[in-house]
């Protein structure tokens, strides 16, 4: 079971200042009030007690005059108070806050008996705990290589709709339009449903963490094998040896075994000094090395087109298949008509067994194009397979190429040093001892390597282990869960949207995670939120879309506060300056107060289990609104969040922000 908010508590700078703003849990509450008066403060102040990583309390009397904010969480049977204080001068952030556990219905403590001493990630871990996260479970992040653990900052995305947000045809979530934060809610939302099995969520991280063991090992093997005797360095000094008249020269590539033999051959000086060869430019080492990285390097290339056409025709396989499947879903769903197609008997209807004439052609029609279908998903699915194995063995093949690019490009460096060094000596026994002292040092360096532990080549067990969680996680059907799910709670935004009587609500629509919007599917094809007319429109999707989700939480025990909180949902259809008085008439209030009706009956059919809070400028006489209300901030009764008495300053209220 998670939570709601009982109250939001202001701590003034001065000793004694105390106030707190009550709410009812289970039902809608109604915060109205003038411009300037700390309504869009609340959400802000909510936001930072519970482990914000930033100060989103806007500037003017809220910050000038508060000292330190809290909230009271409740659930049945318990209490957590969460208080923090603000800022101080020169800080961005206050990074310890105070958490309580109380009695049900216990008052806010005064400031001075509050001790601020546990760390935001502790507070957050709490939150996340009180809210009935399991903070054992990772989900994948979407387009980024790491998990992410689910938290009470994560669940906040669905909770919260600020004045910006609130009819934003572009946002549908809060805090969408920050960085990385779309795929962020793209990675979380299957958890929050109720999608992810928490032990298939470990098979899938343990399954990543393997994967990125392999590819490391695979790293650290590949750069063993570049420190070994056959490595680009040791070929260039092979060739430098040549150079100097240590070794003869050969026609033929030597082996790695016999680089090392050579290498000390050299170092020994069993041989004399060996005639230096010819100027001929086919005989230069620079030249050789330099055309081989060429060579190369078009292999290189050759390479990666060959895996662009293979995933290329991977993907157009992977296409071709989903839109058969479903083509075959669709003639297989006209099935009921019971018929043989080679015989001329009449098919019956399946529910009143009268036959029906002529059918048998139409029948005939849709059984061949089943099987046409059936023949072409068994050509793609017996292509599939081999196209991922031509795959496979063209990344091992880039790989290894990779790894000659590498040692060819070691063996340049070598040969370049090596031949400015020769160039700098003044006869060939100099420059022979100097050739001598390099091949030393590296044989040296190989022998210290061969000492150190070597790095255990476990790939054949670990590519075993991720054979195995592969296979266990091939039945996971999170992805048919979530689909599933999705189209329930689209069901209900459309409900929904219908009853606010919105445009394209009599098509179908649906909830798309992908591009985290709401979609109609009309006749004239599909219709973003972004692209459909009117703000009243984006408003009421935006509502239908929260209150849809938060039905599904409540009905479904998902790990989200059970509270919603929108910031003036009124300015879609009023003026940012309406005070509230004269209250207009005609279609702008009834469609408001359908707004609210819908707030108010998705309340009640969920029994207590839903919080609505909302922030408004509008004050509608209607005992619909009038009966919500909890708190009036209008200059006419001198009330505010801040109380009057706490400013001890005027404030141009001209230049003070909207709170």
């Amino acid at each position: 079971m998670t939570f709601q908010i009982q109250a939001v508590t202001v701590y003034g700078k001065q000793p004694g200042q105390i106030r707190t703003v009550p709410f009812r849990t289970g039902t809608l509450n109604i915060v109205t009030g003038d411009s300037r008066r700390g309504k869009s403060a609340l959400l802000t102040i909510i936001d930072y007690c519970l482990a914000s990583s930033d100060y989103p309390v806007k500037a003017g009397k809220v910050r000038t005059y508060l000292g330190a904010y809290a909230v009271t969480l409740v659930k049945p049977g318990q209490q957590l108070f969460v208080a923090r204080r603000a800022p101080e001068r020169g800080t961005a952030i206050s990074t310890v806050l105070c958490i309580l556990s109380q009695a049900p219905d216990t008052p806010p403590p005064p400031l001075e008996e509050l001790s601020f001493t546990t760390p935001l990630d502790v507070a957050k871990d709490l939150l996340s705990d009180f809210c009935g996260i399991d903070r054992t479970v990772k989900v994948p992040a979407v387009a980024r290589a790491q998990t992410i653990a689910p938290s009470i900052r994560h669940a906040l995305y669905f909770c919260f709709q600020a004045q910006n947000e609130v009819a934003n045809p572009d946002l549908l979530f809060h805090s969408q339009g920050e960085e990385w934060r779309p795929n962020t809610i793209r990675g979380v939302i299957p958890y929050f449903l109720g999608a992810v099995d928490p032990e298939q969520a470990a098979l899938r991280n343990r399954l990543r963490l393997l994967r990125r063991d392999l590819s490391d090992l695979e790293a650290k093997l590949a750069q063993a094998r570049d420190l070994g005797p056959a490595s680009g360095q040791a070929r260039a000094l092979l060739t430098e040896a040549v150079e100097a008249g240590l070794l003869p020269h050969r026609d033929s590539e030597p082996t790695a075994e016999e680089v090392s033999s050579l290498l000390r051959i050299a170092l020994e000086g069993r041989n004399q000094l060996v005639p230096e060869a010819g100027n001929d430019s086919d005989s230069d080492p620079l030249a050789a090395a330099t055309g081989r990285r060429t060579q190369l390097r078009r292999a290189v290339g050759q390479n990666r087109a060959r895996i662009a056409d293979l995933k290329r025709a991977l993907e157009e396989n992977d296409d071709f298949a989903g839109h058969a499947r479903e083509q075959r879903t669709r003639l297989a769903s006209l099935g009921l008509m019971r018929v043989d197609r080679d015989t001329s008997q009449a098919a019956h209807c399946p529910v009143c067994e009268s036959p029906i004439a002529s059918a048998n052609s139409t029948v005939a029609a849709i059984m061949h194009d089943l099987e046409r279908l059936d023949g072409d998903l068994h050509v793609i699915g017996s292509d599939t397979p081999a196209l991922q194995r031509l795959l496979a063995q063209e990344d091992e093949q880039l790989q290894r190429l990779r790894t000659a690019l590498s040692r060819n490009q070691d063996e340049i460096n070598e040969i370049s040093a090596g031949l400015r060094a020769l160039q700098r000596e003044p006869d060939d026994v100099q420059r022979a001892a100097h050739v001598r002292g390099r091949i030393s040092l590296y044989l040296d360096t190989t022998a210290q390597h061969v000492r150190a532990p070597q790095v255990e080549d476990r790939r054949e067990d670990l590519q075993r282990q991720v054979a195995e969680l592969e296979g266990l996680l091939s039945d996971d059907t999170q992805d048919d869960r979530l689909t599933s799910y999705l189209s329930l709670i689209s069901q209900n935004i459309r409900t929904k949207a219908a009853a606010l009587e919105l445009d394209h609500s009599d098509a179908p629509i649906r909830l798309d995670v992908n591009r985290l919007t709401v979609v109609a599917d009309t006749n004239d094809g599909p219709v973003r939120l972004a692209d459909m007319g009117s703000a009243e429109n984006h408003l009421g999707y935006h509502v239908a879309t929260l209150l849809s989700l938060h039905e599904w939480f409540s009905e479904h025990r998902g790990p989200v506060p059970r509270t919603l909180i929108l910031d003036q949902p009124s300015q879609v259809y009023f003026p940012p300056d309406y005070t509230g008085e004269p209250t207009p008439q005609g279609t702008d209030l009834s469609h408001l107060l359908n707004v609210y009706q819908t707030i108010v009956n998705t309340t009640q059919a969920l029994d207590g289990a839903l919080q609505v809070i909302v922030v408004e400028h509008a004050d509608l006489a209607d005992p619909l609104f009038r009966d919500h209300v909890v708190e009036r901030w209008r200059y006419s009764n001198n009330q505010a969040l801040v109380p009057p008495e706490w400013i001890t300053e005027p404030i141009d209220e001209d230049e003070d922000e909207d709170e």
